[in-house]
Order: structure tokens, then sequence, then C-alpha cells
């Protein structure tokens, strides 16, 4: 039985309105005991306990001051203020398959075409030139991915399909079928000395921001690629450029940038090395992350954990 429309818990949506048409559609139909009404800065919206948002309103904690979860229509929350919140608000992260398929496809697709040159070809065909280079097995170039999160264990499973070596480094110990496994700033170099393309898909933290950096790339062989999915803020995009100018790095793949989108002007996307895409290499699906905040605001109601909530003190 539906629930009078006055007892229903309000969930507030501030997004895209053509997306957020799917989002009405399946609260309507697999939701009934919630309500889901567009983002206002007056009226119910203002006043309710659930904001879905990739943006929130600016000083939230006024803006919305019976809120009690925010969830986020993405993977990673470094761009909310969350230190901003009250302790007592939640921060729920966007976590499912329609978000992990297509970053897998993403790295899979920079991998190989780092793997088969691509982007030497690419300058190549440009200046009319046909210059074939040694076709080197996936068994000789080893990958290395920076994040072993969902996103970086899918990742590194579809990988291991094509033959390459893959290891992982993360903050924390991880274990990992087929994969070696590396963890915490000691192990830092022994992964990187044996990485050849090298895929970040890190969350964006103090910790790891500007991380991909001149000493980093130094420490890699030389000649290692790069592809970076995570966030732009994690390169010093500077130091990039002169790794790629002096040969330190053959290449680069990059999903993100520090400022998007970028200057037409910026050096990154006339470079000949780097394949530069506008940050397409995983986007949330309205259908997805509806059902998802639907089983987390139940879960709240009912007093239980709600899956994927940010662990303050880690960023993520």
């Amino acid at each position: 039985m539906t629930a009078p429309l006055t007892a229903r818990p309000v969930v507030a949506y501030k997004s895209d309105p053509v997306r957020g048409a799917v989002w009405h559609d399946i609260f309507a139909r697999e939701a009934p005991d919630l309500r889901l009404v567009d983002w206002t800065p007056e009226g119910e919206a203002a006043h309710a306990p659930y904001l879905v948002a990739w943006t929130p309103p600016a000083d939230l904690p006024r803006a919305m001051p019976n809120l009690d979860v925010l969830f986020c229509l993405g993977a990673g929350i470094d761009h909310i203020p969350v230190h901003d919140l009250p302790q007592a608000v939640q921060v729920v992260r966007m976590v499912d398959s329609n978000l992990t398929a297509p970053m897998v496809e993403y790295v899979v697709m920079a991998v190989l075409a780092l793997h088969r040159d691509l982007p030497f070809y690419r300058t190549e065909q440009a200046a009319g030139r046909w210059t074939p280079r040694p076709v080197r097995p996936a068994s000789e170039r080893r990958v290395g991915i920076m994040g072993l999160g969902v996103l970086g264990q899918a990742a590194a499973q579809a990988l291991r399909g094509f033959g390459f070596p893959i290891r992982g480094w993360s903050a924390s110990p991880k274990s990992l079928d087929g994969v070696q496994t590396f963890a915490g700033g000691a192990s830092l170099d022994d992964f990187l000395s044996g990485t050849d393309i090298l895929v970040c898909l890190l969350p964006l933290t103090p910790a790891t921001r500007g991380l991909l950096n001149r000493d980093l790339f130094a420490r890699l062989p030389a000649g290692a690629a790069l592809v970076n999915t995570g966030r732009g803020g994690h390169v010093v995009e500077a130091d990039l450029l002169a790794a790629l100018e002096t040969g330190r790095l053959s290449g680069a793949v990059l999903d993100v940038l520090a400022i998007e989108p970028p200057p037409a002007d910026h050096p990154l996307l006339a470079h000949p090395l780097v394949l530069a895409t506008p940050h397409v290499a995983s986007m949330t699906q309205p259908a997805g992350a509806a059902r998802q905040v639907i089983q987390g605001v139940r879960a709240h109601l009912r007093g239980e954990p709600v899956a994927h909530a940010v662990d303050r003190s880690q960023g993520y």
C-alpha cells in the first residue's frame, strides 16, 4: 500500500533534469514509500533529510538544515567540502556495476592503446609516414594499478585476461588473485620500478594530490607510460609535460585534467604523445543510481549502515 503523501520521507534531487526524469520514474514505480522532489532553495526540498547531487547547494548546512544523508552522483567525492558538513551528515559515494564496467572498458582501451603504440602511430599517420614498430608481447609489459578499490580490482582482472603481468598499489594491504600487491609508502619504489604502464585509479585526497609528479615519474622505468582516470589533481601537469618531452614517459592517456573543461590551447591537448578524453571514462547511469539511493535511504530509515558511506578520516 502506498504511504500517505505527508508521511513519505523526502529525497531532494539536484542534477540534470533529463536524467532526473528517469529518477522520478524509478521512484514512482519502485519506491512509492519515498517522495523524490527536484531541488529548489525553498519548500520541501530545502527541508528534506536526503539529497542526491553532484554539486550540492552552497553553504549546505544552512541550505538544508535537516539533512541526514548526502548521496554523491559519482564514485569520487573530492569536489564536495565534506569537512564543512556537520559530523551527523553521512556522505555516500555512488558505487555500482554501471560505473565499474565502463571504467574497466576505458582502462583496457587505454592500456592497449599505449601497449600497441597508438600515440606514436597517430603522429606518424598525421605526417604521412608509414613506420612500423616491433610488436611487444603483453607478457613483457608490466601494468601497475594505483588504487585497488572496486574499480582497480575489476580493471586488474580484466587486464590479466590479455596476459599482462599485473601489480597493484594501495594505501592499505590488499590481496587479489593473480596480482602482485604493494601497500603504503615504503613499498612504492618497488611497485614503480616494475611498472611499464601506470594506471591511476586512486581517490583524490590531500595525500594523493600531486602524487603523479616529477619524482614519481623518475622512479618508473625509462619509457613507461601513464593512464590517469582518477582526478586531474593527481597530476602535476608541468612535470608530466617535461617527462614526455625528455622521453622519461613514452605516452599518456588522460581522461581528467586539472581544469575542466581545459582551455583550447592547453599543452597536453596538443601534445602528440597524449590521448585525451573529456572525463567520459565512466558515467553514473540514472536507473542504477536511483536504485542504489533507494536502498540507501531505506537502510538509513531502518537504522542500518548505508552502503558506501565515506570515511571522513580517509577522504573516501
